[in-house]
């Protein structure tokens, strides 16, 4: 079945960096884009960033544009989130989704079929 599996959540200091990771299985990962979406606490979850399934175009939310950067190895089946100058603001669990094949990608939660369980990201002022 279909498996997303995140890790490199941690604590930081603002400022700082993280790398997160999402290793996937089940499915045809090349076919697919693939995105990480956040939820705070008392928030709605927020698409992050998304790429295609070439790992070509890539899509950001507004509040992460120059900070974070989406990339994907389709040889490893892992998708990658690079999230530098980091602030208190981006304290959230932070999902890995993967959309239908061939789709374009989007920061829409509804073109997700599949997702992770999230891992943790808090970072302190």
């Amino acid at each position: 079945q279909v498996q997303l599996v995140e890790s490199g959540g941690g604590s930081v200091q603002a400022g700082g960096s993280l790398r997160l990771s999402c290793a996937a299985s089940g499915f045809s990962y090349w076919r697919r884009s693939m995105a990480w979406f956040r939820q705070a606490p008392g928030k709605e979850r927020e698409g992050v960033a998304t790429i295609d399934s070439g790992g070509v175009n890539a899509d950001y939310a507004d509040s992460v544009k120059g900070r974070f950067t989406i990339s994907r190895d389709n040889g490893k089946k892992t998708l990658y989130l690079q999230m530098n100058s980091l602030t208190p603001e981006d304290t959230a669990t932070y999902y890995c989704a993967a959309g239908v094949d061939w789709a374009l990608q989007s920061l829409s939660a509804h073109a997700y079929k599949d997702w992770g369980q999230g891992t943790q990201v808090t970072v302190s002022s």
